[in-house]
This record gives C-alpha cells, structure tokens and sequence, in this order.
C-alpha cells in the first residue's frame, strides 16, 4: 500500500512539474502560435477551481484530474519543439517554484468561494 501512495504522489508531483513547463512553453517567444494558445487554455484548466467533471461526483469527479489533464500535457507536449521543451525544463528545475506552495491561487480559491456563499445568502435573505 505505502508503494502505491508513492507512485501517487510522484505521478502528481510530475503532472504540477509539467504544467509549470507549459507555463515557460507559453511565455517563450519561439513557441509556435498554436502550441502557445493550447498550453494557456491547459495552464488555465489546470490552476482553475472549475473542474470539466465537478469533483464531487462519485468516481468521475477525478477523472479529469486523472485522465483528461495527463492526456491533454502528453499531447501539447508532443507538439513543442524539442529545443524549447528542453529549454523550459532546464528553468522549472531551476526555479523550484513546483515545490513552493501557490499561496495566490489558494487565497484566490478562498475569495471565490466566500464570495458565492455570501451572493447565495444574500439572495435567499431577501
């Protein structure tokens, strides 16, 4: 069991590593038009609170965290160049920002949420 929490845990380490990439892949500026807009929209997905599959659906919920981002990395990937691909995994590594905890994004999760709770109650004190 302690084995498979591990693979868990390094599989998601590698797919956060992999969207910082394709946050470098976006911003170089030899990176084709098509492959920089694909790696936003993935990069947006990817930090975004909204779920395709709303997680708290049993099972499904997940699934795209499982599945559909992996697929959707693996595939934009595949169409970086090779050189720039390399280039921008050279940065990530140095930059160690997949190990620092993204405070922003948490604090902008906590706002959005607080914000429709008290727009849901406001509605039905009415």
């Amino acid at each position: 069991m302690h084995g498979f929490i591990q693979t868990v845990k390094t599989k998601a380490y590698k797919i956060k590593e992999d969207v910082f990439v394709l946050v470098e892949v976006y911003k170089h500026p030899r990176t084709p038009a098509l492959v920089t807009l694909l790696s936003m929209l993935l990069v947006a997905y990817a930090f975004s609170p909204i779920d395709l599959i709303p997680d708290f659906i049993p099972v499904l919920g997940y699934l795209d965290d499982l599945i559909l981002l992996p697929l959707g990395i693996l595939f934009i990937m595949r169409l970086v160049p090779s050189d720039i691909l390399e280039e921008c995994r050279m940065r990530v590594a140095t930059q160690q920002k997949v190990k620092r905890p993204n405070w922003f994004a948490g604090v902008f999760i906590l706002l959005v949420w607080a914000m429709a709770a008290y727009l849901i109650l406001a509605y039905f004190i009415k």
